[in-house]
């Protein structure tokens, strides 16, 4: 019951600090500025840079057309892209405090996915990403979060 507890209150308090922050101001030429998604890597390390440090240069071109995020938790809920951006773009400059790690899982000319752990004080968040390659760049198709 702990657990559940726990689980649950660490699943609102992400929920809440994700969607409490301040509205956005107005786009800076930095926002808009392109980045280099030329491999996997590169894409896979700008997108643990958007999630956990608050860039958010390029971050419309980081998620494909299609993509989707689901979170599960005891109410599993599933994101659109324009809700993740919008989301993002409000956690501009917020670095969450946690440890990152990154394990690639399986990877091949066309795709990726990737294991990305962020430990926090209280719970750890599991995101299962997968990368896609279209055309000459790599783009993040879906995201499963998990947490403990």
């Amino acid at each position: 019951m702990k657990t559940l507890v726990k689980t649950f209150a660490a699943a609102a308090l992400i929920a809440v600090s994700t969607f409490a922050m301040a509205a956005e101001g107005p786009v800076s030429k930095s926002a808009k500025a392109n980045v280099t998604l030329s491999t996997a890597d590169f894409a896979l390390d700008h997108y643990v840079a958007v999630t956990t440090e608050g860039e958010s240069a390029g971050v419309e071109q980081l998620f494909a057309e299609d993509f989707s995020q689901k979170v599960q938790a005891s109410n599993t809920q599933t994101h659109s892209r324009s809700a993740l951006i919008k989301s993002l773009k409000k956690q501009k400059g917020e670095k969450l405090n946690c440890t990152v790690t990154t394990d690639i899982i399986e990877e091949s000319a066309d795709y990726m996915i990737a294991k990305v752990t962020l430990k926090f004080e209280n719970f750890t968040k599991t995101d299962l990403v997968t990368l896609v390659r279209e055309g000459n760049v790599w783009k993040v198709s879906k995201s499963i979060n998990s947490y403990k």
